[in-house]
Order: C-alpha cells, then structure tokens, then sequence
C-alpha cells in the first residue's frame, strides 16, 4: 500500500505534517521494498487511498434497515412498518421521519440496500472480516480470519515499530463485543494472525438515570457513561522512573527467555508491554479521552451517553492519526440492567426505535458529520454505520421483528464515498434482494478500497496458506467517488 494524503495530522513525534507518505506490506510475504512497490504500482496493484482512517459504528443486534433508510411505505399493513419517510437533501431518496439530521447529510453518504448472507443470525465475523461460514458458536477463535482494523494494525507493524507513545492503528470502544452480556463475541479480532494485532479496547462503567422508572425488556433506557483507557493509572508510589526502571529489567528477561523459545507467541507479549507502558506514560492518548476539556456545547451536540462520548472520542483519535476506529452501540443487561434489547428488537420494534433509539443514532451521527466536515476531516475519513444482520419483513405478534440475514442496508459516508448514491434494492416488502445483490465480503473490500489496501492483498492463516483479507469480496465501485 502506498498512501499519500495531504491534511495536517498530528503525528507520534508531537509534530503537525502536511503532507505524509506511508509504504507498507502488500503481499501475503510481508512487507516489500521499493522496486517491488513501485513495479506492483504499475501493475495496478497499489490502490490510492481516499480515507486515512475509518470510524465504523456498529448498531449490535440487527438494525431494522427498513425503519431507518430503506422503508416500504406502500406495503402490506403486517410489513410497512409505523414510519414515515421524509425527503433527505438529495431528490428522490427518502429516510425515516425519525433521522432529520441524518437526512440532511445525504449528499455525503451511499445507502447500500441489497447486503445479504447466509452465515448465521448475530454472527458478527461476516460484518467484521467478510468471511460468511457459520461458525460452531459465536466465540472468537485462533482460527478465525482478521478483522478490518487488525488488518491496519498488521500493515502498520510491516513498516516497523511503533515510536514511543505512538498510537496503535486500531482502537475499539467503548468495551469488548458483548460485554454487556458477559458474552465475548466473535468478529473484530486478530484471528488467526495472532492476538498482537487485537484493538486496543477501552472499558467502561455504564449507568442510567435512576430518576426513572427502572429498564425492562422492550422498553430500554438510555446508556449513560464513557469509556475508559485500561489500566491507565500508575500504582501508588510508583513513578515513571520506577516504572521505566522495571520496563528495563523485564526487557532483560524476556530476552534471555527468547533465546531458549523458538518463536510461539514470544512476540506477542513484547507488544503488550509496549503498549501497556505506553496507556500509562502517554499523555496525548490519555488526553484524547478526556472528554470534559471539549467545549460543553460540543458535548450536548454528540449527546451525553455512552456511545455519543464514544463516538465523540472516535473523532478525537482519527484526529491523531488512529487508522480504524470502531464504536460499538452494545447491549447491556447481564452485567448491568439498562438496555435489555439494543438494537435487537423483538419486542415493541417500533416504540423502542422512537423513543430510545433513532433519536440518540440521529443526533451522534449528525454531531459526528457535521465536526468531522468543520475540521476538515470528512473529506479523509470514511464514516460506516452497520449490523452484524437486518430485521425480519414480517412484524410478529409483540410488536417486534426478528432476526434477518437476507436484506438489509449498510450507510457509508465521507471520504471516498460517492455523495447522495442509493445502491442495490430490495423487494417490495425488504425481505429479499430485488437488484444488485451485496456481500459482506463485498462491504469489507469497499472499505479497504478506501483506504488504499487492495481486497485482494493475502495474508497466511495458521497452516500458512495464504488467504485473501476481503474473501473474494469486490468493491461496490459504483459508491465510490
């Protein structure tokens, strides 16, 4: 990949660059030279890149697309859904009632209404790393293929390693997929090039307002909170000396310990010391997260919840030059009772998306768009917004839809992105593709089209046979800019 882009970022030696120029790996051999780099540009290979980073947010759970940007109107009373739609600033393409702001950015964004799999309800690895076979469970494992941004991370460590204090290219917020659940799932992992190339991933402490009647199933409350760096507080009486100190001596016997191991997984736990150290020492991360020295107007435009501070955070670290950033709306119920449904709704669909939902997504996204626009960072950032699946056509008797792999939409927005574009279509009642069908391996190497990676750059799983990172999955061409 080579990349070359041209907007002040703040870079890890503290200084501001206009103009940078990344080369990095290309082949499923590692990195490559210059000769090499230049002979594969004349191929064709070498993509340029339109987005320096990526923020994804995930709506777990299975967004009803067809209540947000792809409704029915004209449907059968049992399928069309309570909403209406409103015009969006470009002629001809309607989105929900309950998306004004949203509507109002589509000249940025491409509605893609055809995606479809056939690899499992809640299987979050096809959203996550195009690979749609149904696993025997939802766990993460060794085996499974890289995720999106892991891929960034495994480019960024073939060009060398990290500066001190250097940000990783791959940061999830505000928790682990499924921590609300008490239920780690499986998708945006480092799979099988290994554990070191996983996001860094904040934790968090959410809550809700007790001056409320309390959650149940069916009618959630706001998720209130913000995340947190992981061990980020030096211990009592512990100084950056002292603990440069026992950096030093642990370097000391991790090398001897090299000397006796061949390679197993030793290389993977210098780079977490790194990167503890790092979360310790570094005060440009630590203050990337301190959302109390933004301006309290730009607090109340993202919203005060968990995942508008998150989001709001997701721009602070593509503004330090964080590849691919990925900002979870989860469920939070196992570990602490607030939102028993997230976006999972069987149950009172429609109410949930109203009052609880819509809104909140509504205002953070547009508070996102509009400051990343101001900053001048739209324009090289790519906004995604997804499910791990759709919703069922077919309301069921509790006022819900259940689960659906076979239609639904994805939102793509910002660099790269062909402004006010509709691709694909589904049937009359959004249960299955009408036109231009759309995988998930297909998403994936659109994004990676973005950002300058050829989808069909290979990597060697566990056995060592190489494998493409986006699958066989192609580039909706006809969505980008």
């Amino acid at each position: 990949m080579i990349t070359m882009l041209g907007s002040p970022r703040r870079c890890c030696d503290g200084l501001t660059r206009r103009e940078t120029l990344t080369a990095g790996a290309l082949t499923a051999l590692g990195g490559i030279g210059l000769p090499q780099m230049l002979q594969a540009t004349e191929a064709g290979q070498v993509r340029p890149a339109k987005a320096k980073s990526v923020i994804l947010l995930y709506l777990l759970g299975g967004a009803a697309t067809q209540d947000m940007v792809d409704l029915k109107p004209e449907a059968p009373q049992e399928t069309r859904g309570e909403f209406q739609p409103i015009p969006t600033n470009v002629p001809g393409i309607d989105v929900c009632e309950h998306l004004p702001k949203l509507s109002q950015w589509m000249h940025r964004m491409a509605i893609i209404r055809s995606v479809n799999h056939k690899a499992g309800c809640h299987n979050c690895l096809p959203s996550y790393t195009g690979w749609e076979v149904t696993p025997k469970d939802q766990h993460p494992y060794p085996t499974d293929p890289p995720s999106m941004g892991s891929v960034c991370e495994y480019l960024k460590q073939q060009r060398g390693p990290a500066a001190p204090g250097e940000f990783p290219d791959y940061m999830y917020l505000p928790c682990y997929l499924g921590w609300g659940q008490a239920f780690r799932r499986g998708g945006p992992y480092g799979g099988f090039l290994g554990k070191q190339f996983d996001a860094l991933t904040t934790e968090c402490q959410p809550f809700r307002d007790e001056s409320i009647p309390a959650p149940v199933a069916g009618k959630p409350q706001t998720v209130l909170g913000k995340p947190e760096l992981p061990n980020s507080v030096l211990e009592k009486d512990i100084t950056i000396d002292r603990l440069s100190a026992r950096r030093g001596l642990l370097q000391q016997i991790d090398a001897q310990l090299r000397r006796q191991e061949s390679r197993g997984d030793a290389g993977q736990f210098g780079r977490y010391q790194q990167r503890a150290f790092d979360i310790l020492t570094s005060s440009r991360l630590k203050a990337a997260f301190d959302v109390m020295t933004e301006d309290p107007r730009t607090l109340d435009r993202y919203g005060r919840t968990l995942f508008g501070h998150s989001t709001l955070i997701g721009r602070r670290l593509v503004e330090q030059g964080v590849r691919f950033v990925n900002v979870t709306w989860d469920l939070f119920w196992d570990r602490i009772k607030i939102d028993y449904d997230a976006w999972d709704t069987h149950t009172n669909n429609f109410a949930i998306l109203k009052e609880n939902k819509l809104p909140t997504f509504d205002q953070t996204y547009s508070a996102l768009m509009e400051d990343l626009d101001s900053r001048g960072l739209l324009d090289e950032t790519l906004v995604v917004v997804m499910s791990e699946m759709g919703r069922t056509p077919k309301i069921n008797g509790r006022a819900g839809r259940d689960h659906w792999t076979y239609c639904y939409s994805v939102m793509l927005a910002g660099a790269g992105i062909r402004g006010g574009t509709v691709y694909g279509a589904s049937d009359a009642q959004a249960a299955f593709v009408k036109d231009a069908p759309v995988s998930t391996s297909d998403i994936c190497a659109t994004i990676y089209e973005c950002l300058g990676i050829d989808p069909e750059m290979r990597v060697n799983d566990r056995g060592g046979r190489p494998v493409e990172i986006a699958h066989g999955g192609r580039a909706v061409r006809e969505v980008l800019a």
